[in-house]
């Protein structure tokens, strides 16, 4: 009984840095970089930080969502307890792991910063695998946290013309943000803006700002609150890769030219 009252979602679905590196739910990679910098993003010591950042980000959404419905019945309330526990976690996570590989914590982020020539494509790559093991990690340990099957597929549908548009806005919206921060040198404040965003899109999109590939397919792993259906997945994704790429090319379109 208590598993399957786990399972109920709203109608409104849910849920410069010393050495310059971007942050997702955080920053992207300055443009004058140094190499040996660069080289620092493939050691193992990034890539647990992107694990670990990832993970806990994952178990913060999902692990909200479930005690969310456990203390309450009010849909608003488990989407308000969820959405602080979310941006909460997020902004520590930024804190504690940006100086060790730019926080990205998102394949969204990563693709950018491949896409604007910031990091190599092996490099991102390693980061985007990584970044999805840690988000399924996350996912499992809330699992286990609650005493819930520690991998049960969800059967929340999230479909809709709404809810794909809403992917994009979210999504555009936080890669808008990290770029135009990072092209005016305030990289530092995205520990405020981007959780601030995250936050905001939670209430104001329809599909409660997922605006992450790794943490959606991390979610496809938890038949709760927070979860989505993997039929859903995919075009989730699709929708968060076009926000990315239309927020990056946005921000970069607004930049402030440099006089030569």
């Amino acid at each position: 009984m208590r598993q399957e009252s786990l399972k109920n979602s709203p109608s409104v679905h849910e849920p410069q840095t010393h050495i310059q590196l971007t942050v997702a739910y955080s920053s992207i990679l300055m443009e004058n970089h140094a190499p040996d910098m660069l080289d620092e993003r493939a050691t193992g010591r990034a890539l647990m930080a992107e694990f670990l950042g990832t993970a806990i980000l994952v178990c913060a959404v999902v692990g909200s969502g479930i005690m969310g419905t456990l203390l309450t019945n009010d849909i608003a309330v488990t989407l308000l307890i969820n959405t602080v526990s979310t941006i909460a976690a997020l902004g520590v996570a930024i804190w504690l792991f940006q100086p060790i590989s730019g926080a990205h914590f998102n394949p969204a982020v990563t693709l950018i910063a491949a896409v604007r020539k910031e990091m190599r494509v092996s490099e991102a790559g390693i980061y985007m695998i990584v970044q999805i093991l840690g988000a399924v990690a996350g996912v499992v340990i809330a699992n286990i946290m609650f005493e819930l099957p520690v991998v049960d597929f969800s059967t929340n549908d999230r479909s809709g013309y709404g809810l794909m548009l809403s992917e994009v806005l979210a999504t555009a919206g936080l890669l808008f943000i990290i770029v135009t921060a990072v092209l005016r040198e305030r990289s530092e404040a995205l520990i405020i803006l981007v959780p601030a965003w995250i936050g905001a899109a939670y209430f104001f999109s329809s599909s409660t700002s997922f605006a992450n590939p790794a943490v959606t397919i991390g979610r496809t792993l938890t038949d709760t609150f927070t979860g989505i259906s993997p039929a859903n997945a995919l075009p989730f994704i699709a929708m968060q890769i076009v926000g990315a790429l239309l927020g990056a090319f946005i921000a970069m379109k607004l930049a402030p030219r440099k006089v030569k």
